[in-house]
């Protein structure tokens, strides 16, 4: 155990003597001490630096020990500090008015040492198993948005591009008379749907495989600029039925020490996210730039935009957040969150800068060397 993760102990008392004794008695544990002599001070210092328990004695001039413990759990960020109030009465109506104030305990003068080591040790275990459960309530907080997300997507986001191509191929099967002109619209459509579903059962299964710890992580040197000209020529097709130009700057000798699985998958998401909301005739740019320790590649589309409240929703699983594209295409919006989770996984970072009406610029960040 290092020296900050010991955990620490404020003692606050105005006599300098039952500190130094608190102090001697404490010693015995491997704790961090700190000392207040008033309740002002020992205020002052919590704000500053968290101690793990109190020891505060309820005798002190200016602001006695129920005041103190009152302002703590009036404040939420402080509230949770477990309080053992020292006291030299033995009234019961003491002990009670010190436990309706927040308190957890009481330690009654003069110490007794085992008694007193006794009550820090369980109240601080008490405190870890606390933390350690709200942690884990959290997690299965997350796990169950997960879980939500998951089945929300297959039961309506991937039941609904099929509902389309049964429907639309019944069509065709029914209508022998249809006009050339119509017959070709309607392909475009199922062709379209078609691209719709794969990509989003290919996010899928790739998520699903990441989460239940499947993917094999191996990240090696990658040509950046190779990768990304594939990706743009897998997606021209979409990008040429809405007209719309995409650019590449990445220099040749640009490269990224990533999982080329992974980052395939990334700037494919991307890339399609771009063209989706990028209206007819708009364009895209792709750069890359080399820092000291890591590559920045931005993608920037002049696209219908974000506002800024739905910014913060678009990596959010526990939200369900999605929009349609310009030409009316489809999403759930779990290519951004498998785009984050795989830049995470590589220690990189993955942000947006955008405007409505002007377009997005989405950032990753990757190692360009191996760590």
């Amino acid at each position: 155990m290092n020296n900050q993760t010991k955990p620490l102990v404020l003692l606050v008392d105005d006599n300098p003597q039952n500190l130094k004794m608190l102090g001697n008695i404490l010693k015995e544990k491997p704790y961090r001490q700190a000392l207040a002599q008033n309740g002002a001070e020992a205020l002052d210092f919590v704000k500053k630096k968290r101690p793990d328990i109190i020891l505060l004695d309820i005798m002190m001039p200016d602001m006695n020990g129920f005041e103190v413990c009152q302002k703590l759990k009036q404040d939420a960020e402080l509230s949770e500090i477990p309080v053992i109030f020292l006291t030299a009465k033995t009234e019961k109506k003491d002990v009670i008015k010190g436990l309706e104030q927040g308190a957890v305990d009481y330690v009654t003068k003069p110490f007794n040492s085992q008694e007193l080591i006794t009550r820090v040790s369980t109240h601080l275990e008490l405190k870890a198993a606390k933390e350690a459960l709200t942690e884990k309530v959290e997690e299965l907080k997350q796990a169950n948005a997960t879980k939500d997300k998951f089945f929300s997507i297959i039961a309506h986001d991937l039941m609904s591009p099929f509902n389309a191509l049964l429907g639309l191929s019944e069509l065709l099967l029914i209508e022998k008379d249809i006009e050339a002109a119509k017959r070709e619209k309607l392909l475009k459509i199922i062709l379209q749907t078609s691209k719709t579903g794969y990509n989003l059962l290919k996010n899928l299964l790739e998520w699903s495989r990441f989460q239940t710890g499947r993917m094999v992580f191996h990240p090696e040197e990658i040509n950046l600029k190779e990768l990304v000209d594939a990706n743009i020529a897998l997606l021209n097709s979409n990008a040429v039925a809405k007209d719309i130009q995409i650019f590449s700057d990445i220099l040749e000798t640009t490269g990224v020490f990533a999982d080329e699985n992974m980052l395939n998958t990334i700037i494919r998401n991307l890339l399609s996210n771009a063209i989706k909301f990028t209206p007819e005739k708009g364009s895209i740019e792709i750069g890359g730039c080399e820092k000291e320790a890591h590559v920045e590649i931005a993608i920037k589309d002049t696209g219908v935009g974000i506002n800024s409240q739905d910014i913060e929703k678009l990596f959010r699983m526990d939200i369900s957040y999605s929009t349609q594209g310009t030409g009316q295409e489809k999403g759930t919006g779990l290519g951004l969150i498998l785009c984050q989770e795989f830049v995470e996984k590589h220690g990189g970072k993955i942000w947006v800068d955008s405007e409505l009406g002007k377009g997005s610029r989405f950032y990753i960040t990757f190692p360009n060397s191996c760590p």
